[in-house]
């Protein structure tokens, strides 16, 4: 719902519209919520329901018979998946294909599914993918230590943003060492000379 309305105020031309402001019905109480220009974007995830959610569809998945993805038919029920393979084995074409001595060998299996996410790394509090990194605190947080109270106030980035920003600090540290480095080995030939002056 989108209130229309035309207003004049100082450094505003007239006619130009109000900004957007959606309007929602509470699922609890039904009564309308201004969400202001963002809409439903605005608002907070339900983390504790999305996990729910995922975790249904992963029973829904359990559900249904997985099948080995190598067999010959006709074809056996996967027991072990690899993430790094993306695929479903049963017991004898895991260890055909990940033979041992071979690098494949350290694939480490996983329960088997449909659906193979990128391995990444978890909060180990939580159980969640890190997708942010403290500043403060110097460590990555997932969605769920962030909204918690002891990073309130503290500065978060998103991974990425803080794995650029470290990487550009490195690669200006690197390069001074690097241009420093003819200098440094001149002032070590020197001393080196000097001792032996001074043993001399």
């Amino acid at each position: 719902v989108l209130p229309a309305g035309f207003g004049t105020y100082p450094g505003r031309k007239r006619g130009a519209a109000h900004p957007p402001s959606f309007s929602f019905p509470c699922p609890a109480c039904r009564r309308d919520v201004d969400l202001g220009e963002r809409g439903l974007g605005g608002l907070f995830r339900n983390l504790t329901l999305e996990r729910v959610v995922e975790r249904y569809r992963q029973s829904i998945d359990m559900g249904a018979a997985i099948m080995c993805q190598f067999c010959k038919p006709p074809r056996l029920e996967a027991t072990k998946g690899c993430t790094e393979c993306k695929s479903s084995f049963c017991n004898e074409c895991f260890k055909l294909y990940h033979p041992w001595g071979t690098q494949k060998a350290q694939h480490e299996p996983t329960p088997p599914t449909l659906t193979f996410r990128p391995k990444g790394l978890t909060c180990p509090e939580h159980k969640e993918e890190v997708t942010h990194y403290c500043k403060t605190c110097q460590r990555l947080v997932c969605q769920l230590c962030r909204v918690r109270r002891t990073h309130s106030g503290h500065k978060i980035t998103p991974v990425l943003s803080a794995y650029q920003a470290l990487r550009e600090k490195l690669s200006k540290s690197l390069a001074y060492i690097l241009s420093s480095q003819d200098a440094v080995q001149t002032q070590i030939a020197e001393l080196e000379e000097t001792v032996k002056h001074t043993e001399v």
